[in-house]
């Protein structure tokens, strides 16, 4: 499974069962943390609970993706709403043209993401990539402008 770096921290996984479980040779802090993902707490909250390192906690978190142990948890992602998609399309094209909803497709594609299940948290990230596919300075700061206000409003 592929899974952005910078989201490991903080999505929540739980375990998964496995027939071929005893096939795997784990250490002492790989078996820590994998007892520890319960499908409820974020890998930041268990890494101040063992005392664990923030890169070594997301070294073993994405050793045990790899092994296919783990797997995050789908709900406990915010993900971006529809109208504000429909929102940031309408205002993508009034800047590019009719173009923009392809862009905004291969923006979230270029992030790693889809727009069904696009992190929230990712939003500022996304606006400003596609804000650099907007050739007149005047036009991508009105752009930038919209679109920052309507995420301070969604707190995204």
């Amino acid at each position: 499974m592929v899974f952005p770096s910078s989201e490991i921290l903080t999505t929540v996984f739980k375990r998964v069962t496995r027939e071929n479980m005893g096939e795997f040779s784990l250490d002492a802090h790989m078996l820590e943390i994998l007892m520890e993902l319960d499908g409820k707490k974020k890998p930041d909250a268990i890494a101040q609970k063992t005392g664990m390192k923030i890169e070594m906690m997301r070294d073993i978190i994405s050793k045990l993706l790899k092994l296919k142990l783990i797997e995050p948890v789908a709900d406990t992602i915010p993900v971006l709403e529809k109208d504000f998609l429909e929102y940031l399309i309408s205002e993508l094209a009034l800047a590019i043209g009719p173009i923009a909803e392809i862009l905004v497709e291969d923006a979230m594609g270029d992030l790693g993401h889809n727009a069904m299940r696009f992190p929230s948290h990712r939003a500022a990230e996304l606006v400003d990539l596609l804000a650099r596919q907007i050739e007149r300075e005047e036009t991508r700061k009105e752009f930038k402008h919209n679109l920052v206000k309507k995420l301070r409003e969604r707190k995204y």
